[in-house]
């Protein structure tokens, strides 16, 4: 059986894969801090540094994956975004993205839907 550790995990692995092939750069993965984590930091061509927040769910759910991502989920992103920014010394671009992982009944992976600049 696989826990859900293990299938974030392999989640955020494929999500680090699909950046990689577009052309993205990733600079950190579950980085935490008291504000909570973030779960992939990237850097796009253009130079954008993407938060990306990555959820995984089962094909043929009641809700999208996107809709876990709440005012208050955002509200905590925005911040430790802001710290991670500070502690690395980064002045650049930023956008916060939502990578939705799909997987079948078997837990496998059948696809992974990116949306860019998902919230402000």
């Amino acid at each position: 059986m696989t826990g859900r550790k293990d299938l974030g995990n392999r989640g955020e692995a494929e999500v680090a894969r699909y950046l990689r092939k577009r052309g993205c750069t990733l600079l950190a993965s579950q980085w935490r801090c008291r504000y909570g984590e973030l779960d992939l930091v990237a850097r796009d061509r253009s130079g954008t540094v993407c938060f990306v927040e990555v959820k995984l769910r089962q094909k043929g759910g009641m809700s999208l994956p996107r809709e876990a991502v709440d005012l208050r989920k955002q509200q905590r992103l925005r911040s430790a975004a802001a710290l991670y920014l500070s502690q690395h010394e980064i002045d650049a671009p930023a956008r916060f993205d939502v990578a939705e992982v799909y997987t079948d009944e078997n837990h496998r992976i059948t696809g992974v839907t990116y949306l860019a600049d998902a919230f402000q």
